[in-house]
């Protein structure tokens, strides 16, 4: 077995969607999958994009984005590894006309709709695990939308602070001030005085792409206000 080969068979056993293949029938699924290592900075996916596709991304982070009629940018996720993406309303996984660009060196496995297909078909637990993963993204969007619509930003910036704590922990790292500007729909400069205010009030503490989280009951007050 070649080197590569082993690497993008490693992957692909470590995605939890796939922990009850056997080794037989991960190499079926090796055999249906391209891998592919994407530069930082990257766009790899656009809104233009045609065909049902689904990223597996095993290695970095991504960003998904959408850019409004004027030009302003609305991240709509970051993506760690780990995580299933892409354009099939098969599983419920939608990329609504965003792009998806590599914040980091990234390893990404592809998935046509009718390899899902035959999967889902021969191994109805996946299937159920995907469906999981599509009503936790529901959930999500639910959430943001709820923040967007009812919340004051510095209400979004501390809801969005906890959200990710539920994933990374108490220190977030990654994110320049634009990139949580952009994520919690304001400008940069708000967002940066937000951050100045809780870093004040004893909150959080600042570094470069960097956010530690101090005062989680702090946060989750003006994130319930």
């Amino acid at each position: 077995m070649s080197r590569m080969r082993a690497v993008k068979l490693e992957h692909l056993t470590a995605v939890d969607l796939f922990r009850d293949l056997n080794e037989r029938e991960l190499e079926e699924l090796d055999n249906v999958t391209t891998m592919s290592t994407v530069p930082k900075g990257r766009v790899f996916y656009r809104p233009d994009e045609i065909g049902e596709i689904l990223f597996l991304l095993k290695q970095g982070r991504v960003q998904v984005y959408r850019i409004s009629p004027d030009g302003k940018k609305l991240i709509l996720g970051l993506l760690d590894a780990g995580t299933i993406f892409g354009e099939m309303s098969l599983i419920g996984q939608r990329m609504y006309g965003a792009f998806a660009e590599a914040m980091e060196s990234c390893v990404i496995c592809v998935m046509s709709r009718a390899d899902i297909e035959r999967l889902v078909l021969d191994k109805p637990q996946v299937g159920l695990r995907m469906l999981e993963v599509a009503g936790r993204r529901l959930q999500e969007a639910e959430a943001r939308l709820e923040d967007m619509a009812f919340k004051t930003v510095p209400a979004r910036l501390a809801s969005l602070f906890l959200r990710y704590r539920a994933t990374h922990g108490d220190v977030i790292e990654g994110m320049t001030h634009q990139e949580l500007a952009d994520t919690v729909g304001t400008y940069r400069e708000t967002t940066t005085q937000i951050l100045n205010t809780f870093k004040r009030q004893g909150l959080i503490d600042t570094g470069r792409k960097r956010v530690t989280l101090l005062d989680i009951e702090g946060l989750q007050a003006i994130a319930n206000a």
